[in-house]
């Protein structure tokens, strides 16, 4: 990420320091080449190869205390502005600087219910414990989670804007394979395509190859999260394809639905056109409740019950996640109350979160419909960043 956005980011932090009254936070890593913090790249810029401590305050001072063979690369990286550095042990170094400030509270990178806010292994969290032992420190130690969901769910206009540019360049390459699905063509040609046409851009898919994009034709398909198969597209199907990008640090993610028609057949079927048009009410009425201080799992209950209420089995996930440097972002999630997700559900949604909304259903002997937009949350609801699909695109 370029310095000045880690800047940025790194003053946001500061923000939620004072809003959530936490003193301190420190994100406490080692050989980051091996195992790299999810927060590294967004708040500090270079890694680390011994123990490292990089430390924001409420009072906007930063700390970076690394190892002595690094100092020079921190210097060069500028992210930081207070640098130290130590030979022999990070504890010295690491004791004297908390002591400038006294901290009562100090959130750690550990988190028990999301991944981009639990960096810190567990034998790490021993060391930094032998550390603090005897200290008052050790008792003042809480997790970073709500800083980071807020962060990294907070975007900046920046942000945004890349994230606006990313969402056009992966509708572009949704319309190219508009133009290549058809009859005949296995789902894996369809993926080969479409990965063909982001090499030729310079572009990454937002996740593993192997399943971005994901493809889907017809009937007792594999599941949302399987990868394109041998399966041959054939008339009468419904397809639907998931994928997104990389671009320039930030990710998209999309899904839409084609019908391939019979020779005889200008429109989609009534069963294919009664479920596609039920996805579409759905993802309008939840988005039209989508503001800040809703619960995710409230916005989650809005699309499942209407897609029950017309006949369909509620579909097995979430309604949406958040977008952002990955793919499955931030801390709040559009999800329903299960335990799988943790206290996900329940985290008030905020102004600046980029979600996706993409509910699916199953039509039997056609396949799965689903579409998935990227909305952002505004001070009074929510704004599509996407070009919504609200007719079912027809294959001829």
């Amino acid at each position: 990420m370029y310095k000045e956005m880690i800047i940025e980011k790194i003053d946001q932090a500061v923000k939620i320091l004072n809003e959530k009254n936490i003193d301190m936070w420190m994100t406490f890593v080692r050989e980051t080449g091996n195992m790299k913090d999810p927060m590294i790249d967004m708040v500090v810029g270079a890694g680390a190869t011994w123990q490292s401590a990089f430390i924001i305050t409420k009072s906007g001072q930063t700390h970076a205390i690394i190892g002595s063979l690094e100092l020079e690369n921190m210097k060069m990286t500028g992210t930081y502005k207070n640098i130290h550095s130590y030979l022999k042990s990070i504890k010295e170094e690491l004791i004297q600087v908390l002591d400038l400030y006294k901290p009562n509270k100090i959130a750690i990178n550990f988190s028990r219910n999301s991944t981009l806010a639990d960096g810190l292994p567990h034998g790490l969290y021993l060391e930094l414990l032998d550390h603090l032992k005897e200290t008052k420190y050790e008792e003042a130690l809480i997790s970073s989670e709500e800083i980071i969901a807020a962060l990294r769910g907070r975007k900046s206009n920046k942000e945004l804007d890349i994230m606006k540019e990313a969402i056009k360049e992966t509708l572009k390459i949704f319309d190219d394979t508009t133009r290549f699905i058809k009859p005949g063509v296995a789902e894996k040609q369809v993926a080969q395509f479409v990965l063909d046409l982001c090499a030729q851009k310079g572009f990454e898919p937002a996740w593993e190859k192997e399943y971005c994009p994901s493809v889907f034709s017809g009937p007792n398909t594999a599941g949302a999260h399987a990868g394109p198969t041998d399966r041959i597209i054939e008339r009468g199907h419904v397809v639907n394809m998931d994928f997104g990008i990389k671009y320039k640090g930030y990710c998209s993610d999309l899904q839409r639905t084609w019908y391939i028609c019979h020779p005889h057949e200008d429109k989609a079927p009534m069963e294919v056109q009664k479920g596609f048009d039920v996805i579409i009410e759905s993802i309008t009425l939840s988005a039209n409740e989508l503001k800040p201080g809703k619960k995710g799992w409230e916005i989650d209950e809005i699309a499942r019950n209407y897609i029950q209420v017309h006949g369909y089995e509620e579909y097995p996930h979430g309604l949406g996640h958040q977008v952002g440097r990955v793919v499955h972002d931030g801390g709040a999630l559009l999800g329903p109350k299960w335990e799988r997700y943790g206290n996900l559900p329940f985290l008030e949604i905020e102004e600046g979160n980029v979600f996706t909304i993409e509910p699916r259903l199953t039509i039997p002997e056609y396949g799965i419909a689903t579409v998935e937009e990227e909305i952002v949350v505004t001070k009074t609801g929510c704004e599509f960043l996407s070009e919504r699909q609200k007719k079912i695109y027809l294959i001829k």
